[in-house]
């Protein structure tokens, strides 16, 4: 637990779980509230290969994208700043797809929007061992 998470300032992985479960049974933050998360350090630039497997979707997918510039969470009307303790995983990233299986989502440079608690929750792809393997 990092030192943010111990004194209040940052939801604990428990909270944002919790957070995560109390949206609609089907939604992809209740989904998500279901996966550990896997990537801890800032996602820029790095190869993520995104949970897109059932229950989520009706077949498994693949798609990797890099995330490339973080859009903050707005916030309501009236609000100045954050409450704490702060979301661990919040805001967006504007990712370009570098390789997909699933055919509304094609790569070569198409762009999406993923949720920072949906990376979080991705795989990191390491190119080395892919090439390895090839």
């Amino acid at each position: 637990m990092s030192f943010l998470s111990r004194i209040g300032f940052i939801e604990t992985e428990e909270q944002e779980q919790a957070r995560l479960a109390q949206a609609t049974e089907g939604s992809l933050n209740h989904y998500l509230s279901t996966l550990p998360v896997t990537i801890e350090e800032w996602p820029k630039d790095l190869l993520v290969e995104l949970p897109w497997e059932p229950p989520r979707t009706n077949q498994p997918y693949r798609v990797v994208v890099v995330p490339m510039e973080f859009r903050k969470e707005a916030l309501p009307d009236g609000v100045e700043e954050e409450p704490v303790p702060r979301k661990r995983h919040s805001g967006s990233w504007m990712c370009a797809v570098v390789f997909s299986t699933h055919p509304s989502y094609p790569a070569g440079g198409f762009r999406i929007d993923v949720p920072a608690a949906e990376l979080a929750r991705g795989r990191k792809v390491d190119l080395a061992g892919v090439q390895a393997q090839a």
